[in-house]
């Protein structure tokens, strides 16, 4: 055991059971699955993705490359950082790899979000940021306080002083005051991992890793926060930066900050045979503080001289100090894990043995949270690092963060109380930073968990790749989980002494969210499942699951797609209920078309602008078909506008597009013409709609509603009225989407079962059919009334579908209308819509299907055989009595009359063009 008595935060008076690689091991509260293992003297936990090399534990918390696991209990989940995944009883976990594997089993446990506004958000409680938060409560600001680590304090340790106290100290002192202002929200465990526009910045919040075994099943397992700041101050501290070397990459080789954390925080020793290799000031106060905790270590600077005061304090504790010392390579004992470094001190080799080779090449500010936000990174030479440049409006960055530990810039005007009178000595680095220190390039590796390496630059380099981004995406440094928090300073600097430039002029790569990997768990929160993608159903659902209908999904919609008889498939049901359509009458159930009221004195305008036909000179009463384009020309969505009153109108669209059309209407309205007095409203779910179709629908409707005169004299077709049914009101509307004689029936959908069950009931004296929508599909389609998103792609015009008659040539304007009239839509060689009877009658074509043409000599031409079209909706008709296609072909209308071909299982089969209306063309049945 490494664990040692006097050292640490954790509570040793509770044990902790859990299993790692087949073995069970204990553990404390308080302890990572990192700082456990190694108080078992286990290093190696894993190997590499690419090359195999066994991997270790390499960092205290979330900049480790290396310490992936696999968490198999209580929930599998893969690729974590050992040093960040706290304890708990009973947890089973692996060493990772290459990769771990997703969960096979649903997660059960609650991912959720919040929402907090604030004045201030501070992010960090190290003592930058925690004397922030306390400057900015004093004066009575909203201050919400976040902090990745289980508890405030940052890299403190206990042997830091500030005002002559122990740093611990000042932290539970600081900590307590800020609970005590209500306008302060402090949150440990919690990261901010995207920063955003206008004070925007998301932080998860990790809620029941910590709290073992018998946390109850309901808590939340993960939370994001959702944060809106007046101002965001960045506090996130330093990331200590490693060393390049031959074989640096393996288990026992870890960055010495993370080592004296593991002592401090953990109680954990991770070696007794230390060797210190470091650049840089601040890993003299590792070496010392692991030699009094009685390991024997060796420090080896790599400048020519030590900080005098450091050195001395090292020596006196028993610290062996070098200078002018390089490691260039080590060596692996049992499991890989390194037993020897290899030094050069003035050109003269030593091997120095070692259990542990601790490394620290400088410090990096964390300032991933100013750069989501496009703050500009400038290097500072003394620091060897780049660092926030310029002010950013909105967002300060301040301690390490920022490349300094001055905590007396952390005071705000206003706040009162004084800053530290001697806050920790900030770290310093040597003028020239040692990128890599010999060694074969093959194995000097840059990105520890990518495999990449010194040779990976140098052939990027090589290659002529001269920018930091591009040698990033050609070598994959940065790309991994830790987001280059130990690589990117380190390829940056390696990159500009091959090219033989100023790292300052070469510049950094761009930091983008998420700082540390988010689960998409977390990020969808509670919307999953049926509350990601919502199950919507209309009131007449129950009778549609009591007759036996086969549903299928529209949108979000469940919809009745047929419904089967005895001894029915598919096919028979809908032929039979395409039969009744036609020659008696059927019922669907159409609530789900989009509908959205329109309102205000501007309303007729506003539909002028966004339809391609006019609406404003439709009278009250009357209903008109109507198409929407895009932008580009192209047809978008589809329906039709009936006008309520003078001053309000109803619009309807497709299912599937209800809310994207509402919306583009909305941003046009918001944005473009904030000048038009006019309201929208989404009122799809307020009607239920009832298409009541065929040739007897007029006796059934003229039966239930007897106070209405249904002839055509008095009800016309694109007509509608109110009405009432016992007091309900009503209103009837004559549309037909099937070229049938047909009545909309709308209602209140409170009432919209009681009124189904009506109009099925009273219309069994006339053997009613319901209908669903693969019957609604083939009826439409033989009568040659496209499906957006079915029939359309994207690219076809209202020209195209044979609609030209929709598109006003009395208005100057449409949305699309630049772009409809290009010459390139006349073009009588696009795409147009046509129907399509293959020759041998009996043949279904399938939908998508491609159409071709014979070259002169009646044979294919060669490969690639040009397409004329495709199949976009394909049926059996029981009108017809045989199958029929509607198809996109080019020149279409010109073709009708041409055998072409279509490939189908292994054959050609000839098929017909022919005009897209197959049945009553003249629409005779339709207006009755």
């Amino acid at each position: 055991m490494s664990r040692i008595d006097g050292y640490g935060r954790i509570d040793r008076t509770r044990t902790l059971s859990f299993t790692f690689d087949g073995t069970v091991y204990t553990g404390h509260p308080g302890d990572t699955l990192a700082s456990a293992l190694l108080a078992h003297d286990v290093h190696a936990v894993g190997t590499s993705i690419k090359l195999g090399r066994p991997r270790g534990i390499g960092a205290s918390w979330n900049e480790d490359p290396t310490g992936l696991v696999q968490v198999e209990e209580p929930f599998p989940e893969p690729m974590l950082q050992a040093s960040v995944v706290e304890l708990t009883d009973g947890l089973v976990a692996r060493g990772v790899n290459g990769r771990g594997r997703l969960a096979t089993v649903p997660d059960t446990a609650r991912y959720d979000h919040r929402h907090a506004h604030c004045d201030t958000l501070v992010v960090g409680a190290g003592p930058a940021g925690l004397l922030a938060a306390r400057s900015l409560a004093r004066r009575g600001d909203r201050v919400v306080l976040v902090d990745d680590r289980p508890e405030a304090g940052g890299s403190l340790a206990p042997t830091d002083r500030i005002n002559g106290r122990a740093a611990h100290r000042f932290v539970a002192d600081v900590v307590a005051e800020l609970a005590e202002y209500p306008d302060v929200l402090h949150l440990q465990r919690t990261t901010a991992f995207g920063h955003w526009d206008d004070g925007f910045v998301l932080a998860l919040e990790r809620r029941t890793d910590h709290l073992g075994a018998d946390a109850p099943p309901n808590r939340s397992r993960q939370r994001v926060h959702r944060i809106r700041a007046g101002r965001v101050i960045v506090a996130a501290g330093a990331h200590e930066r490693p060393v390049t070397f031959a074989n640096n990459d393996r288990p026992g080789i870890m960055l010495a900050a993370s080592a004296r954390d593991y002592l401090h925080r953990y109680g954990v020793l991770a070696g007794r045979e230390v060797v210190v290799f470091t650049t840089d000031d601040a890993a003299y106060e590792t070496a010392a503080d692991l030699a009094g905790a009685g390991a024997r270590v060796t420090l080896l600077d790599a400048r020519p001289e030590a900080p005098a005061e450091r050195a001395q304090h090292c020596r006196e504790s028993g610290v062996d100090v070098r200078t002018g010392a390089l490691v260039v390579d080590t060596s692996a004992g049992d499991g890989g894990r390194v037993s020897a470094a290899h030094v050069l001190t003035d050109g003269a080799p030593t091997t120095l043995p070692c259990d542990l080779l601790l490394v620290s090449g400088g410090w990096t500010p964390a300032a991933h949270l100013f750069s989501h936000v496009r703050g500009g990174l400038v290097y500072d030479s003394g620091l060897g690092a780049f660092r926030p440049g310029a002010e950013l409006a909105g967002t300060d960055v301040i301690g390490a963060a920022n490349g300094t530990l001055d905590l007396a810039g952390c005071l705000f005007e206003g706040s009162g109380g004084d800053a530290p009178s001697s806050p920790p000595e900030p770290p310093r680095t040597p003028t020239r930073v040692l990128w890599r220190t010999g060694g074969d390039p093959e194995q000097q590796f840059v990105d520890i968990q990518r495999d990449a390496t010194v040779a990976d630059v140098e052939r990027a380099v090589g290659a002529g790749l001269r920018s930091v981004e591009h040698i990033k995406r050609y070598t994959t440094i940065g790309t991994a989980h830790d987001q280059g928090k130990t690589s990117g300073m380190i390829a940056a600097g390696i990159v500009a002494e091959l090219l033989g430039r100023p790292v300052a002029d070469l510049g950094t790569t761009t930091f983008r969210p998420p700082y540390v990997p988010v689960a998409f768990a977390a990020l969808a929160g509670r919307e999953r499942g049926d509350l990601f993608d919502p199950v919507r159903t209309t009131p007449v659902h129950p009778w549609h699951v009591a007759a036996g209908a086969v549903f299928e999904d529209v949108g979000q919609w469940k919809r009745a797609r047929y419904y089967p008889q005895p001894g029915e498939d598919m096919d028979a049901a809908v032929l039979r209920e395409c039969a009744a359509a036609r020659r008696d009458v059927a019922i669907m159930d159409g609530s789900t078309l989009g509908k959205i009221d329109v309102q205000g004195p501007d309303a007729g305008e506003f539909l002028d602008r966004v339809y391609t036909n006019l609406m404003s000179t439709l009278k009250v009463g009357r209903v008109r078909y109507g198409v929407m384009c895009g932008n580009d020309g192209m047809v978008a969505d589809d329906g039709t506008v009936a006008r309520i009153t003078e001053n309000r109108f109803l619009i309807t669209t497709t299912t599937g597009n209800a809310a994207p059309v509402l919306e583009n209407l909305e941003d046009w309205l918001q944005t473009e013409w904030p000048d038009l007095r006019v309201h929208l409203a989404s009122v799809t779910e307020h009607w239920s709609v009832f298409p009541v179709v065929g040739p007897r629908s007029r006796a059934l409707i003229g039966e239930v509603f007897a106070d209405v005169d249904v002839s055509n004299e008095a009800f016309g077709f694109m007509t509608w009225q109110d009405t009432t049914l016992d007091g309900i009101p009503v209103r009837l509307a004559r549309i037909s989407f099937s070229g049938e004689l047909a009545w909309e029936v709308n209602v209140d959908s409170r009432y919209g079962l009681a009124m189904w069950e009506r109009l099925v009931g009273v219309g069994a004296l006339w053997g009613i059919t319901p209908y669903g929508t693969e019957t609604m599909h083939v009826l439409r389609a033989e009568k040659g009334y496209p499906i957006i998103g079915q029939d359309t792609d994207g690219t076809v015009s209202p020209h195209d579908l044979g609609m030209s008659w929709a598109v006003s040539k009395k208005k100057d304007d449409f949305v699309g209308k630049r772009s409809y009239s290009r010459a390139e839509n006349a073009n009588p060689l696009r795409k147009q819509l046509v129907g399509l009877l293959p020759t041998d009658s009996s043949t279904r074509l399938p939908e998508g299907s491609q159409i071709v043409a014979f070259a002169e000599d009646g044979t294919l031409p060669p490969p690639p055989v040009p397409m004329l079209g495709h199949v976009t909706s394909s049926y059996h008709s029981a009108e017809l009595a045989r199958p029929f296609a509607l198809a996109l072909v080019k020149g279409g209308r010109e073709r009708i009359g041409e055998i072409v071909h279509v490939p189908y299982q292994g054959s050609l089969v000839p098929a017909e063009i022919t005009g897209h209306v197959l049945v009553d063309p003249e629409g005779a049945r339709r207006d009755g």
